[in-house]
């Protein structure tokens, strides 16, 4: 598997991969997930021109799999990340993950964080096996408590939501002089 920066003619496959990924949520009874839109092209665009835009590709360097992400309250926050159904159980999904905590460490973030259905066995479950740990109220941050906003407006909280956070073993305080 091969990690690169998106790039422009990638963004329509993208769109395909998040279609495909979608759909095994049919099979729990979240129709309204798997029939949802992919981001936009011009959302994605904005992605790949701030760099935050990477894609996991095949031999013949095609997308399987892609990250976006955004830098929210010092942590690099997972907007999405997707892996087409036909390369699923690769490690696709992970590798997108580690490659975003080595993007976050070199801009000096602390962490790494994502919102997510609690109980979907690829979602919150699997996360958690990569080191996320389930926030509690108390401890969202002003800018993740705005992304849970977002999600409520769009209907996702019909099925339980949660934060998840992963922190960098490296933090800027790992980084200070002794």
């Amino acid at each position: 598997m091969r990690i690169r920066t998106a790039r422009r003619p990638d963004l329509p496959l993208l769109q395909d991969i998040e279609r495909d990924a979608g759909e095994p949520f049919r099979a729990l009874g979240m129709a309204a997930i798997a029939d949802d839109d992919p981001p936009p092209l011009d959302l994605l665009e904005r992605y790949r021109r701030a760099g935050r835009a990477w894609v996991a590709t095949d031999p013949a360097d095609r997308p399987v799999g892609y990250l976006i992400a955004d830098p929210v309250d010092g942590a690099a926050h997972i907007e999405q990340v997707s892996v087409h159904p036909s390369a699923a159980r690769r490690g696709i999904g992970s590798g997108l993950i580690d490659h975003l905590a080595g993007w976050a460490e070199r801009q000096e973030l602390t962490a790494l964080t994502l919102t997510t259905f609690r109980h979907v066995p690829w979602n919150a479950p699997y996360y958690a096996r990569l080191g996320f740990r389930a926030l509690d109220d108390a401890e969202l941050t002003d800018g993740l408590r705005k992304i849970r906003a977002e999600e409520a407006e769009h209907g996702l909280d019909r099925w339980p939501r949660v934060c998840m956070r992963r922190e960098l073993p490296h933090t800027r305080e790992d980084r200070a002089p002794a």
